[in-house]
């Protein structure tokens, strides 16, 4: 089954196009990024497996274009990888946020549009944007079913007394005020793919998975479920990120909102876009800065990597104990897959425990590798995600029961 899978942003169109045979035998048939929609500098770069890439820089002012232009690139006599649109028999959408309405993937429906639309307020920067790439592909490709897969969706084992705040309950019942999660995904497919690479049993194992990324998060998984999660409400809680403060005393919105007399969106900005190692630091959001930055003595950049680590280093040793143990810790995304000093320092704090790691083997890992030694009474990987193929595998379960 040809299977496209869509990730759009608020300015953005992330897409992959797989040929599925099954769930462990696919081909990636194309990769691409529609970029600044609506803006002067918008462009699509496509990279057609076994062709060399092209970028096109056109005017695209809005999803339905860019997801045009998508499809025209698969198809291009040039550098297409298909020979018409018939040939696509499925798309699958990344949403942000699900609340608790899904529990899995499904089907899009005029019901389930109607609740991605009602988890706009809890993720307004996203799931507009999911929106209009789901009515963009509607309105190009209309007779192809879409299915859509939710992060917050893995989450959702998770008991009452983790993911409830202690708020009045009727903000819970009000305004479905609780803690949702996010990255589930990515979760999902580090937690599965690692307790396959490790030996491990998924359905009698205790791991923890650290998406370590522009955006990050860490997860406690027990017997392939979610016991609990560092993002909350929304993916603003936990630990600190990129441009995201983490967890701070509530009591600190207003107090600043008094002293600088902000808005709530503009208290909303700067929790979201100006905090973390960016705030932290004043000059930049990227740890590869960061690092740069440290080795040149800049204090407050070595406070901002010190802090990532020791957020991360609390959060794994939380979930330990929350699960009486663990046999695998999982590192993955843009950071947990190109740190090996992080890695390491993480590891190290729980060095009393007996995990152990090859610093050898962790110093050049960037690709699927157990990084602990031998003898480590824990093991640990290193495990690059693929939440494109988690969607789109599915996808391709949902679609054909649905011709069944």
């Amino acid at each position: 089954m040809i299977v496209l899978v869509i990730n759009c942003g608020s300015s953005s169109i992330k897409y992959q196009l797989l040929d599925m045979k099954n769930d462990e035998v696919y081909d990636l048939l194309a990769k691409g990024l529609v970029e600044k929609i609506g803006l002067p500098d918008s462009s699509l770069t496509h990279k057609p497996t076994g062709k060399e890439p092209v970028t096109i820089e056109t005017s695209i002012p809005d999803h339905k274009i860019g997801m045009r232009l998508v499809l025209d690139a698969l198809v291009d006599p040039d550098h297409g990888v298909l020979k018409s649109f018939d040939d696509i028999e499925a798309v699958g959408h990344r949403i942000v946020q699900g609340a608790d309405y899904f529990s899995g993937s499904t089907l899009i429906d005029d019901d389930v549009m109607e609740k991605i639309g009602i988890c706009c307020d809890f993720a307004p920067l996203h799931n507009p944007a999911h929106i209009l790439g789901i009515e963009a592909v509607s309105q190009v490709l209309p007779d192809v079913p879409q299915v859509a897969t939710f992060d917050t969706a893995f989450h959702q084992t998770m008991e009452p007394y983790a993911y409830m705040y202690a708020l009045p309950y009727e903000y819970y019942t009000k305004y479905r005020v609780r803690r949702y999660g996010a990255h589930g995904t990515s979760h999902q497919y580090v937690s599965q793919r690692g307790a396959k690479v490790a030996g491990l049993d998924l359905a009698n194992s205790k791991i923890v998975t650290c998406h370590l990324g522009n955006g990050s998060s860490v997860t406690a998984i027990k017997n392939g479920k979610v016991v609990d999660t560092s993002m909350g409400f929304t993916p603003l809680e936990g630990m600190i990120m990129g441009t995201r403060c983490g967890n701070i005393d509530a009591n600190i919105v207003p107090y600043l909102m008094k002293k600088e007399n902000l808005t709530p969106d503009q208290m909303t900005d700067i929790l979201n876009k100006k905090s973390g190692l960016l705030g932290i630091s004043g000059k930049s959001s990227d740890v590869r800065d960061m690092n740069a930055l440290a080795a040149e003595g800049d204090q407050r950049a070595k406070i901002a990597l010190k802090k990532l680590s020791y957020d991360t280093i609390k959060n794994v040793g939380a979930y330990i104990a929350e699960m009486n143990g663990v046999d695998l810790i999982v590192f993955t995304a843009g950071i947990g897959e190109n740190n090996a000093r992080l890695r390491r320092k993480i590891c190290e704090s729980f060095g009393f425990m007996g995990v152990k790691i090859d610093n050898e083997v962790n110093d050049n890992a960037h690709s699927e590798t157990i990084l602990s030694t031998p003898d480590s009474s824990v093991k640990v990987a290193l495990i690059p995600t693929n939440e494109e193929l988690m969607i789109a595998r599915d996808t391709m379960h949902i679609v054909a029961a649905l011709e069944d």
